[in-house]
């Protein structure tokens, strides 16, 4: 719910949104409740040709949603709605069969705040092919941050994405030291980590791995707002790094995108929407 109005949002519909633009196929798996907003979402990602098969819906629960205040800089400040239907998303058969599909699974910490959510994301996880792309924007939001949720998470990831405040609080939790290139050797290590992609706000990100280490200065961009800035930053990587492209590509073409967010209003512009297949 942004000062404007109400737009599409959520990090894992963002990302699913981009990636669609972007060419791929998506899909989201979540849950709206039985009301005008779920039904206007459902409507938006089928517009924009993003499968809404395993998009289920609460008859009990309204639709998640987040309140955001626009600060200084465009930097969104968000209060979000609890015990929301997003926070019982139901093992389904049409979510675990988009999971078995799926070239690349991405998750959060978010959606896990909730117990039932938790075991639907983390089936999801079990259930995707072993050469499925599995990615972890940890995408940290007070008061619903869990350390142990993290850890276990990183465990079952193969990229990690994050911003620099989110690094250096893990970091802090797990007492890595040391530059911020030591502290990303160490999470690679630690977890057994293909990239972590860290983004850096206006002075661009940086992408860490076993293939390599690339560095972008960003984008300069007329910002009316960040939100969803980093998520189609996400959905950058992940396509990059689907087509085997080189590192130093993705990340250019990442920050293309999300300084293209960064000049829109919301998260999912509706100008960026791809024609549905």
């Amino acid at each position: 719910m942004l000062p404007g109005g109400p737009q599409l949002g959520g990090a894992p519909a963002n990302v699913a949104f981009h990636a669609r633009a972007l060419g791929a196929d998506a899909a989201l798996i979540s849950c709206v409740g039985r009301d005008p907003l779920g039904s206007e979402i459902i409507a938006r990602l089928s517009r924009a040709g993003v499968g809404t098969s395993a998009l289920a819906i609460d008859p009990s629960r309204p639709t998640g949603t987040v309140a955001v205040v626009i600060g200084q800089g465009g930097e969104p400040h968000y209060t979000i709605a609890e015990e929301v239907a997003w926070d019982y998303i139901p093992g389904s058969s049409a979510a675990f069969a988009l999971a078995r599909s799926a070239d690349a699974l991405c998750y959060g910490t978010l959606a896990q705040r909730a117990a039932g959510s938790r075991a639907t994301i983390r089936a999801c996880i079990e259930e995707a092919r072993v050469e499925c792309l599995r990615v972890f924007d940890v995408n940290l939001r007070d008061p619903f941050v869990d350390r142990a949720c993290v850890e276990e998470t990183l465990a079952r990831s193969h990229v990690l994405k994050l911003n620099e405040a989110e690094l250096r609080r893990i970091a802090g939790w797990f007492d890595l030291r040391g530059s911020e290139t030591a502290i990303l050797e160490a999470l690679v290590a630690r977890y057994a980590l293909r990239l972590v992609a860290l983004t850096r706000g206006e002075r661009g990100s940086r992408l860490y791995g076993g293939t390599g280490d690339s560095t972008h200065p960003g984008i300069r961009a007329a910002v009316v707002d960040t939100v969803g800035a980093g998520d189609a930053f996400t959905a950058a990587v992940i396509r990059g790094l689907l087509d085997g492209r080189p590192l130093d590509d993705i990340n250019a073409e990442a920050n293309r995108v999300a300084s293209r967010v960064c000049s829109h209003a919301g998260a999912a512009p509706p100008r960026f929407e791809a024609r549905p297949v």
